[in-house]
C-alpha cells in the first residue's frame, strides 16, 4: 500500500493576524503543521500502513521554511517526504504541483485534511482528484482498507454515507478518522535520517491573485440595559440591532 499525504503549513491559532502594506504580516509568525492534514490524515494513513504495510509519503509545496513542519510528519511515522521547492499563491497551483509529482509516482490513496485553517478553501483535494482523474470522497470520518477495497464513511444530512471505492482515489478527511498523535523521542530521532526530496516546481501557476486583505471591523462594546427597562431594550433591538 503506497499512500501519500498533503500537508501545509499555516499560522498558530494563537497568531495576531496583521497587514503591512496590503500584505500579509508574517513577522514574529508561529507556524505549524495544518492541524487538520496532521491529526486526521496523516495519522490515519501512518495507521493503515501500521495495519497493512507499506509507504506513506509526506508532500509539502512551499521554500525550505517548511522543512521543519514536514520532518514533524516524519516524526509522527511518514517513511519519506517530498517537498516542492515553489511558492504558491492559490490553491490550484498547489494541487496542480503536487499532481505533477503524483502523476508519476502511482500511489494507492492521497489524503488531504478537511482544510487548511488560514485561507479555509477546502478545494485542494477536488482539484487533485480533477487532475489526476480519479475518485475523490470528501470529508471521511471513517476509512478502513483490506489492501484492495477501501470502505469510507462520512455524515450527510439526517445520518452516514458508506462508499466502496476500488483502485487509487483522492481523500479529504475530518474529525473521527483517527486520534492526533504526539511524536515520541524515537520517532524524533529518525526523522532527522529519513529521506526527504527536494523538487522544483513542474506544473501550473496560479490561476487567481488577491487583490487586497482586510480585517473585519472591530466588535462594538457591549450595551448593559437594566433588567427593569425592557422598553428601552425592545427599541435598541428594533432601531440599532435592527433584529425586530
Amino acid at each position: 500500500m503506497k499512500i501519500l499525504v498533503c500537508v501545509s503549513k499555516v499560522p498558530d491559532t494563537t497568531t495576531k493576524i496583521e497587514f503591512t502594506d496590503n500584505q500579509f504580516k508574517a513577522d514574529n509568525v508561529t507556524w505549524i503543521m495544518n492541524p487538520t492534514d496532521e491529526w486526521y490524515a496523516l495519522v490515519r494513513a501512518v495507521e493503515l500502513k501500521e495495519q497493512h504495510g507499506g509507504t506513506v509519503t509526506i508532500i509539502n509545496v512551499g521554500g525550505a521554511e517548511n522543512d521543519q513542519i514536514i520532518r514533524k510528519a516524519l516524526a509522527i511515522g511518514a517513511d519519506d517526504a517530498v517537498r516542492v521547492n515553489a511558492e504558491p499563491t492559490d490553491a490550484y497551483e498547489v494541487a496542480s504541483q503536487i499532481a505533477s509529482h503524483a502523476k508519476e509516482a502511482n500511489y494507492d490513496m492521497i489524503f488531504t485534511g478537511k482544510e487548511t485553517i488560514d485561507y479555509n478553501g477546502f478545494v485542494v483535494g477536488g482539484m487533485l482528484a480533477e487532475l489526476l482523474d480519479l475518485p475523490y470522497i470528501s470529508l471521511a470520518s471513517k476509512l478502513d482498507s483490506d489492501g484492495s477495497k477501501a470502505t469510507i464513511e462520512r455524515e450527510v444530512e439526517g445520518g452516514n454515507e458508506i462508499i466502496e471505492v476500488s483502485g487509487a482515489f483522492v481523500v479529504s478527511t475530518q474529525k473521527g478518522i483517527a486520534e492526533q498523535r504526539i511524536p515520541n523521542m524515537r520517532g524524533i530521532m529518525s526523522a532527522r535520517t529519513k529521506p526527504l526530496q527536494v523538487v522544483e516546481p513542474n506544473g501550473e501557476g496560479a490561476l487567481s491573485t488577491i487583490q487586497s486583505y482586510e480585517l473585519p471591523p472591530q466588535k462594538e462594546s457591549v450595551k448593559l440595559i437594566d433588567a427593569e427597562n425592557v422598553g428601552e431594550l425592545v427599541k435598541l433591538l428594533h432601531e440599532e440591532a435592527k433584529v425586530i
